[in-house]
């Protein structure tokens, strides 16, 4: 019930933003930052609120998170100004961020490891569905109650999980559970993370690929990267040993395959609705068909990887996941119901694998004091794989609608010249409603401005697909090279991912 609500809130609130840019006349670079704050706070935070989970507890600290992300969600519910809404959303990321590693911890603690990897696929599928079911939930709150509604959700929802959760969960403590803090570790690995997840926001947005800022902001995040290691030798009790990054395949295509799983959803939504011209609701219907098969199939994968090992169904998994991106190249206004739901079910078989495969290997294989900063980690790269997919193949997206905008419009036919601000309404296929009582404009004549806009939109959409496609094929190969690990025995060292 935990985990539901911060998965929800990540894609239940891009539903709710319309709603909040007319009622609090937000721009839209506040309504990014509804987003981008809670982002921020998360990838800041995740492996810090990890080791505070190893420190004192995993119990205390997700019922802290669960009491904090249920509060601050009421709260943005009552607010009156944007602003206010921004920075409560932070506050939300934050205690987003010990609640997520602290709930990986729990069940590494809770399980052995012959059950582990089933309870990590149930986990898994809970993520799958809430992520999946946030824009039909998301929609039939917007439309039928308020946007405050999106929030105040949550509230009722985390009163419940606190409640059960503290006459249920139990305390488990290693014995040689961290004593310390290595705050200067702490202080260089979030600013190294922060500065990171800024500049990819930033990139995608303001800035650009080929700017100064961008590039500085990474370099800095890489000095700060390489500090962090060089402190992380030196210090008695370190916040990452960095012994648990002997599997760099595994790292790499943990960021891989949220790179291609978020970025390629970001577009989705946007062609169910703008492309397809459906609304939320009837949008989150039409991706039941992942949202279903990430249910059955990540405790599936769970099961498969406790007989077989990680490498099999990792593999398996993000070569369903590049199948599914360059299938989805395919679609156009045209395609049928049934042919995406075709192509949304393989994403989803292809994702479950992944993710649960993922997550048993870091965080199984860490010895139980290390457990919720195993769960930060892979939380923390989901994160940086997730923003890194969206802000790149959004680049790439932006990239080929400049390019191709004209030339279809010229293609066309169209009797008037192009309009430029057509230009970024094609980068989200969305047509002005507004553009039909114009001065002169036609039936007609509007229609064939929507193909020009739906056609430049699925370019751009076909060729971010082809480049999320070749990133599952890259992580696909990476995944073989995944080893399998053994299960750290409670309490000893030595457990490595």
């Amino acid at each position: 019930m935990g985990v539901m609500m911060v998965a929800l809130d990540g894609t239940i609130v891009a539903i709710a933003n319309p709603a909040i840019q007319a009622d609090l006349g937000a721009s839209l670079d506040q309504l990014q930052w509804i987003t981008n704050g809670y982002l921020l706070a998360l990838a800041v935070a995740l492996i810090t609120a990890g080791k505070l989970g190893d420190r004192f507890g995993h119990r205390q600290t997700f019922l802290i998170g669960i009491a904090g992300f249920a509060a601050a969600s009421g709260a943005i519910g009552l607010s009156h100004s944007i602003g206010f809404v921004i920075a409560f959303r932070v506050l939300q990321g934050l205690f987003g961020a010990l609640l997520m590693p602290a709930a990986l911890g729990l069940l590494r603690a809770t399980f052995p490891a012959e059950k582990l990897n089933m309870a990590i696929g149930i986990w898994g599928m809970v993520i799958g569905a809430s992520t999946a079911g946030g824009p039909i939930l998301g929609g039939f709150l917007v439309e039928h109650v308020s946007w405050q509604s999106v929030f105040f959700i949550n509230v009722p929802v985390g009163v419940l999980a606190l409640v059960l959760g503290l006459l249920i969960l139990k305390d488990h403590r290693a014995e040689n559970a961290p004593r310390s803090f290595d705050v200067i570790g702490i202080v260089l690995l979030s600013a190294a993370m922060g500065l990171l997840v800024w500049s990819l926001i930033k990139a995608g947005a303001d800035w650009g690929w080929a700017g100064g800022n961008t590039w500085g902001c990474l370099l800095g995040a890489v000095v700060l990267f390489a500090g962090f290691a060089l402190w992380e030798t030196k210090v008695a009790e370190p916040l990452i040993p960095l012994g648990m990054f002997r599997s760099v395949p595994l790292s790499a295509g943990v960021v891989l395959m949220a790179f291609a799983f978020m970025g390629g959803l970001f577009f989705v939504t946007f062609y169910l609705q703008g492309v397809k011209g459906l609304g939320p609701i009837d949008a989150g219907l039409r991706l039941l068909p992942l949202t279903a098969m990430m249910i059955v199939s990540s405790p599936l994968a769970g099961a498969l990887i406790t007989r077989f090992g990680p490498r099999v169904p990792l593999v398996g998994g993000m070569v369903c996941t590049a199948a599914a991106m360059f299938g989805m190249i395919s679609l156009s206004a045209g395609t049928s119901t049934l042919t995406m739901s075709l192509w949304f079910a393989l994403l989803g078989l292809g994702l479950a694998p992944v993710m649960v495969g993922a997550t048993e290997v870091i965080v199984g294989n860490a010895p139980l004091e290390l457990s919720g900063v195993a769960g930060g980690l892979q939380q923390a790269a989901m994160q940086v794989g997730g923003a890194l997919g969206t802000a790149v193949l959004g680049a790439v997206m932006a990239s080929k609608v400049s390019g191709s905008f004209e030339e279809n419009w010229r293609a066309a036919g169209i009797p008037v010249p192009a309009d430029p601000r057509l230009e970024g309404a094609a980068e989200f296929g969305m047509v002005p409603p507004e553009m039909a009582q114009a001065p002169g404009m036609t039936p007609d004549l509007f229609a064939m401005i929507a193909d020009v806009i739906h056609d430049t939109f699925l370019d751009g959409m076909g060729l971010a697909f082809t480049v999320a496609g070749v990133v599952a094929v890259v992580a696909a190969l990476v995944a073989m090279l995944t080893k399998r690990g053994e299960n750290a025995q409670e309490g000893v060292g030595g457990g490595h991912i």
